[in-house]
Parts: C-alpha cells; structure tokens; sequence
C-alpha cells in the first residue's frame, strides 16, 4: 500500500501547481505516462518518461520521485542485459549479419575477432581463421557511463580510451550491436557524436 500512497501524495500536491504552472503540468503528464508503462513491464519506455519528467523540474516532489524511479529501474535494465551478453560473440562487422556486404567481408578475413564479456570484464581476441591459434589483443573493466544520474542510458559502456558505447540486443538475444556515441576527454569533456557514428555487430557463439 506505501507506493500508491506516495504516488496519490505526490499528484495531488502537484495538482494546483500544475494548474498554473505549464512545465509541472508536463511533468506531471511524463510521471503519469511512465507509472503506466512501468505497470505493463515496458521499463525501457518507463524509464524514458521517468527522465524526462525528472529532468523538466528536479527540485520538486515529482522531480525527486522520478530521478529515484530512474535510478531504481536503470539498475533492474543492466542486470536483466548483464544476464544475456555474458559469453563469448563474434565480431560480425559494421553491418548487420544478414547483409551482402557482412557476408562477403567475412570470408575475406585471414583473423576473426572476438569479445568475451564476463560481470567485471570484456576481453578482446583474434582467432587465425587458418591455424585458430587465439590471441587476446586487450581487456577492458566493464563500466557503465553513467554521468548523469537522470539519463535513461542504462547500457552505455565507457572504455579506457574514453569513448562510450551503447549496447543493445535483438529479440533472440543473438545479435549485440554497439554503437559509439560520445567521447570523455579531460580537454573537451563529453563530445556527443550526432553522425557517422562508429557502429558494430556480433553474434553470440556460446
């Protein structure tokens, strides 16, 4: 019974406010919407919504509310993830598997790359296609960016090199694309990358 409790609290002490107030009347709309899909179990768009409303007024009871609700379903997306990519994948190219150009790159290679992501690591290999004599290139800490406490970025990696990688999984949980999005530099700060981003897919082979 607590929960639905705060939640009445929480509209009806906004309810005035929203009156005359255009952006709480906003905020109040997100919070509503992302209570709604949270309900359904679609937590990816809940925790859009929860964002944005925690990002339109901050300050206020919602915008608390929210930032908590953002924290809270952030942490249940990157376990539910975690769960699925731990294992080893292929490194399919910068196309998707089922394209010509994946294909024909593929049979071209003289070394094939490959991931293994474990709770606290991701370790980089390359595998001679003739002798498979396997060699590990590099590893990584797994570290998720999470600059922002109110962004809705739940599976963005950041490497050592700085830059920060959004992951996402197909439906079978068979194919990882991951796709550069922004570079942490202690010069510039975060450059955001808007165009001719870096991308890359991999299967999973066990």
């Amino acid at each position: 019974m607590k929960k639905p409790l705060i939640f009445l609290v929480l509209l009806f002490s906004c309810k005035m406010i929203a009156q005359s107030d255009p952006k709480v009347a906003f905020q109040k709309t997100r919070y509503e919407l992302a209570i709604s899909y949270y309900n359904k179990a679609d937590f990816v768009k809940a925790l859009d919504l929860f964002s944005i409303a925690s990002k339109i007024k901050p300050e206020n009871e919602l915008g608390k509310e929210s930032i908590k609700k953002v924290d809270t379903l952030k942490n249940m997306l990157r376990k539910d993830i975690m769960q699925k990519v731990i294992g080893t994948w292929k490194m399919n190219g910068d196309k998707p598997l089922w394209s010509v150009d994946a294909a024909s790159n593929a049979s071209a290679k003289t070394v094939e790359e490959f991931v293994e992501i474990n709770q606290s690591q991701i370790l980089f290999y390359e595998t001679d296609t003739k002798t498979k004599v396997k060699k590990l290139i590099k590893s990584e800490d797994l570290k998720y960016y999470n600059k922002e406490l109110c962004d809705a970025l739940f599976s963005a990696i950041i490497l050592s090199d700085g830059t920060i990688w959004n992951c996402s999984l197909n439906e079978d949980g068979d194919i990882l694309h991951v796709i550069n999005i922004a570079k942490q530099t202690e010069k510039n700060g975060l450059e955001k990358i808007k165009a001719d981003n870096l991308e890359r897919f991999y299967s999973k082979v066990k």
